[in-house]
């Protein structure tokens, strides 16, 4: 048997309260989506209260709006998550059973469909407020990736979205049968890549670090849409790569096709999240290039 790290013991709840016949329970999952708002919320707040950063030193937005911005934000990350999940993983099954599409506790949110509900409700903000809507934008992009950091690190936690089988010595053996059903010889214990874990490090240290960075020490803001463009094509790419390792969604693996590759042709192709990558890469390098050519504004 090769070397593999053993699933550590791990609860996904953090606690949990019985009042009469109701149970209410605190999840890292919801945790990771709380303490990701408040870090957005003040890295947001703290990039507003330096004008120095912003173009001609005027930010986009008072400090103040922020609290009203993320309300339209939690909205849009709600339904379009939701949403997303039902019509890019799962359209069959929710059209047989609409009503299903309602019960969000039973799990199911798509990273793309909330970056979709995101944008729109960031975008109606900006109008009814009359916020620059690049700027605006840049805003939210710097503030996005220590939320998804956490949120991959309560995947793990939950033991959930993870890799494929691997014989590396970081391989993982998750609980429960269907991560521990690799085809492999009875007896044997399948070890699978913590993606999770990878998503943290791409998705959310290293991109939060590079745009934080950016924006402090090298005035990115001042290229209105060059954070946006580099979150964009930053998340892309990390998570097309990710995706090699990552174990597929049911759904889409078939005897024919182990690989769950939503699109492929003689054996290659590429999976659900790599396709929904592709327009994130194609669009973060349009709004990078045209930041890169316009002229930066100082004065």
């Amino acid at each position: 048997m090769h070397a593999m790290i053993q699933f550590p013991d791990l609860s996904p709840e953090i606690f949990s309260i019985t009042i009469g016949s109701f149970e209410f329970a605190l999840r890292w999952y919801a945790l990771a989506y709380i303490v990701g708002i408040l870090i957005a919320w003040r890295l947001a707040v703290a990039a507003l209260r330096q004008p120095a950063l912003w173009p001609a030193s005027q930010p986009p937005m008072r400090p103040q709006q922020v609290e009203d911005l993320l309300t339209w934000i939690i909205i849009g990350v709600i339904l379009g998550g939701r949403l997303g999940f039902v019509l890019f993983y799962q359209p069959g099954y929710y059209l047989s059973n609409p009503a299903a599409i309602l019960r969000i506790w039973e799990g199911g949110m798509a990273f793309h469909g909330g970056l979709i509900g995101v944008v729109l409700a960031a975008w109606i903000f900006a109008l009814r407020h009359g916020v620059p809507r690049l700027q605006m934008a840049d805003l939210v992009a710097v503030s996005v990736p220590p939320g998804l950091m956490l949120g991959r690190l309560a995947n793990f936690i939950n033991a959930e979205l993870w890799g494929r089988p691997t014989d590396l010595p970081w391989g993982v053996s998750f609980p429960g049968q269907a991560a521990q059903d690799c085809g492999q010889a009875l007896g044997e214990i399948c070890a699978r890549h913590p993606s999770q874990l990878y998503e943290a490090l791409l998705e959310g240290a290293l991109l939060a670090t590079l745009l934080l960075w950016l924006a402090w020490r090298r005035r990115a803001f001042h290229r209105p849409g060059l954070v946006l463009g580099l979150f964009l094509g930053g998340y892309g790419m990390a998570r097309f790569l990710v995706e090699f390792a990552r174990q597929p969604d049911a759904q889409f693996v078939t005897p024919g096709n182990p690989l769950g590759l939503a699109w492929h042709v003689g054996g290659y192709g590429l999976t659900m999240g790599q396709l929904l990558s592709l327009p994130m890469i194609a669009l973060g390098l349009v709004f990078a290039i045209a930041a890169l050519r316009r002229q930066r504004i100082t004065a």
